[in-house]
């Protein structure tokens, strides 16, 4: 199934299942935000180096399966695939983009 993305929404699900933490790192403005099991990671460098760790420890992928944009906000429902308990499950990404740039991602189970 083909959902039609935002491109800094889109380029972050390729740089994702690509392995390319740099190229997903470059999906997001310099100051973004990310919050992901329990943790708040702040700029480029750190994310960067979350992306890479989280695909090291659990080897996943993700798939999207649904879109919403409102409020401000752009929620995709992904099913991620890989080596964690559960797997597969859904997962809500909640992206605030801003001049085609992720300021915010929040990943919510």
């Amino acid at each position: 199934m083909h959902i039609d993305l935002p491109e800094p929404i889109a380029a972050y699900i390729a740089a994702e299942n690509g392995n390319d933490s740099e190229a997903l790192a470059r999906c997001f403005a310099a100051n973004a935000i990310v919050r992901d099991e329990g943790r708040t990671i702040k700029g480029l460098a750190a994310i960067e180096q979350w992306k890479a760790e989280t695909k090291t420890k659990y080897r996943h992928t993700v798939e999207p399966l649904s879109y919403v944009q409102g409020g401000g906000k752009a929620v995709v429902t992904n099913r991620l695939v890989g080596d964690f308990p559960g797997s597969p499950i859904n997962l809500e990404f909640v992206f605030i983009l801003d001049r085609n740039k992720i300021v915010s991602l929040e990943i919510r189970g």
